[in-house]
């Protein structure tokens, strides 16, 4: 099949401008900074060797601006949240342990401080937090309610008689598990829990709670506990904490959402309280945001040493007798470039989220906060899942010499493992997305759980998605075409996924309409099609960001290789899902043959530039040192 033209060659360095994009200076200085510093390989360190290793790599950190990005400038920050963001997620480039904790300390537990809390908390901690004086913790997750943060145990009981709220973890469940910086570092912690004044619940509200005293033992009242031996990321210590009626002044709630008077009464900008409740949440997207862009980077790492070793590595004769450099297999292609081609997909749709949250102002209207937190949710789980899968595939491309952690696959693949569990278990987040999708963002839909969704979908959804869209009339006239050069038509393959999205969200909501009579059972029998709605349409933003990226390259060859990238994850993604396609008629079985087709074609068209687009992520080398990669 002809696959339309690639240059010949392309700078690696057009890429790098391309994929930097608005935070280019920034990026060129974190590069700077991180080759700057000697790369302590963290492989043979035990575990307190490598906290403490972090520990002192954090405070390195601590002495650059960086930190200060994501902070008001009125307390000493420099006001950039899409600058935070990004030197975040870089750090996935190195030790992902270092990437966490930098997230707890500056991402969690200070943004929940600046984003829930108000000028007293400001001015009394927010220093202290940037410049590492006061190390925190970012206690939210329970052991009996991971996903479910609405219906967390623990409480914060007012006492009007001593003006102090009473922590309580009123059972085992309510134990705050997995909790970064505690077992080990942790002084104060935001600790998440159902605000009880005069008798009456009020929700989940932010409290900040000392956990350590001045010697570093527990405070009075808090039980701390190591998690131990992790599977990855050794250098984060984390821990659970208990509370056992800990007593903290009324100052100590994050009252930007809810306060409470010295007498006990109880106010809140915003009246209803699962309202309340997913506003708090929605200010702190920002962690949710990095940990998918520091996925991304783990992966372009990951891909950069297989395909720097598929390009060297030898195996196997040709019949005039010279071995083959394993990437020149079409097998091996087939493995490392599509993955590739996802990988920048995903990468831009990454920086159109941060420019996204970066822009969007505190007051904006409802409908658009919700719709960014949606995006970050559908990210979050298709940039994660894509690292666990892509860095699998890394590391079977190495062989053996993948499987030895000194070639640092290993390693990636056991820290990255987590991601797709934490700052949002990957499943529930989708539903989230695909709930977005369903109820328009009505302002009343309050609740998370199966059976609420089910039940609000019943009674209020309209029939505002179409089963046909305009997009299938175009479709159609190209569905019977014999012209394979239909495949790399770009309006062609985003109207594919366009109505792919609208179909499968148009089957959602017929199937839910008659949930009325048994919501949860209804919604739990359609629970794997929610799915498939929530991953279809960020499907779709991918493709739709990948193309906006290409159109917006002002160097001709490198526009016209990510061109074919983008062709390459396009049809790699309907070649994955093409039983849907055919199931539908969206794609005949000659037009399926030759999806795949083009994909091996595209493959064999974009192996000369294999190096040059992993080169293009621009990586730091201290961070490829792989012995595999020398000999």
């Amino acid at each position: 099949m002809d696959v339309p033209a690639v240059p010949e060659k392309v700078d690696p360095d057009a890429l790098t401008a391309v994929l930097d994009g608005r935070w280019a200076g920034l990026k060129r200085d974190v590069r700077a900074q991180m080759s700057t510093e000697k790369f302590r390989d963290t492989i043979g360190l035990d575990v307190e060797a490598h906290r403490v290793q972090v520990l002192d790599q954090l405070r390195k950190l601590a002495e650059t601006d960086r930190p200060a990005l994501g902070f008001d400038s009125a307390y000493g920050g420099l006001s950039d949240v899409g600058g935070s963001v990004m030197s975040f997620e870089m750090l996935g480039y190195g030790d992902l342990s270092l990437m966490v904790k930098a997230g707890v300390q500056w991402g969690l537990f200070g943004g929940a401080v600046q984003l829930l809390g108000t000028a007293r908390h400001h001015e009394k901690y927010l220093r202290r937090i940037m410049n590492l004086d006061l190390l925190g913790c970012f206690a939210m997750t329970e052991h009996g309610h991971g996903s479910d943060v609405q219906h967390l145990h623990t409480t914060a009981t007012y006492d009007p008689s001593t003006h102090e709220f009473v922590v309580h973890s009123p059972d085992p469940g309510a134990t705050k598990e997995y909790i970064g910086n505690a077992a080990r570092d942790g002084q104060l912690a935001v600790v998440f829990a159902q605000l009880i004044t005069g008798g009456e619940s009020r929700g989940v509200h932010a409290f900040l709670v000392p956990i350590r005293d001045d010697s570093g033992a527990p405070s009075s009242g808090v039980t701390i506990a190591d998690c131990g031996i992790k599977a990855g990321l050794n250098g984060v210590d984390n821990g659970r904490l208990t509370f056992d009626q800990v007593r903290v002044p009324r100052e100590a709630l994050l009252n930007r959402f809810g306060d409470v008077a010295e007498d006990g009464t109880y106010t809140s900008p915003i009246e209803s309280d699962g309202r309340r409740f997913f506003t708090m949440l929605g200010t702190l997207i920002r962690g949710r945001v990095s940990v998918g862009g520091s996925a991304g980077c783990a992966t372009q790492r990951a891909l950069t040493l297989a395909v720097r070793y598929g390009d060297q590595r030898r195996q196997f004769q040709r019949p005039e007798g010279d071995e083959v450099v394993i990437l020149d297999y079409l097998g091996h292609q087939r493995k490392l470039l599509p993955a590739l081609a996802k990988t920048y997909a995903l990468h831009f749709a990454q920086e159109e989220l941060v420019a996204a949250l970066h822009d969007i102002a505190s007051d904006a209207p409802e409908e658009e906060q919700r719709e960014l937190e949606s995006r970050a949710a559908g990210l979050k789980a298709l940039n994660t899942w894509h690292a666990t899968a892509a860095i699998q595939t890394a590391r079977e491309a190495c062989g053996g010499s993948g499987y030895l952690s000194e070639n640092l696959l290993a390693g990636l693949k056991a820290d990255t493992d987590v991601f797709t569990t934490f700052e949002g278990d990957n499943t529930v987040l989708l539903q989230l997305v695909a709930k977005g999708l369903l109820t328009q963002y009505k302002e009343h839909f309050e609740d998370l759980s199966p059976l609420a969704t089910a039940r609000f979908v019943a009674e209020q959804l309209v029939d505002t998605v179409k089963e046909r869209s305009a997009a299938w009339k175009f479709l159609e006239r190209l569905t019977e075409s014999d012209d394979a050069s239909v495949l790399f038509d770009r309006e062609w393959q985003q109207r594919l996924f366009e109505d792919r999205e609208e179909h499968v969200l148009s089957g959602v909501a017929n199937r839910l309409r008659g949930a009325a009579s048994d919501p949860f059972g209804v919604f739990n029998s359609v629970q794997d099609h929610v799915l498939l709605a929530g991953r279809v349409h960020v499907d779709r933003l991918v493709l739709d960001a990948f193309a906006r990226a290409v159109a917006s390259c002002s160097d001709p060859d490198a526009a016209a290789l990510l061109d074919r990238v983008c062709d390459l994850y396009a049809l790699s993604t309907i070649e994955a899902d093409r039983a849907w396609f055919l199931e539908h008629g969206r794609i005949s079985a000659t037009r399926s043959k030759a999806v795949t087709a083009a994909v091996n074609a595209l493959c064999g068209a974009l192996r000369p530039h294999a190096r040059t687009l992993v080169d293009g992520f621009a990586v730091p080398e201290q961070f490829l040192a792989a012995p595999m990669l020398k000999g």
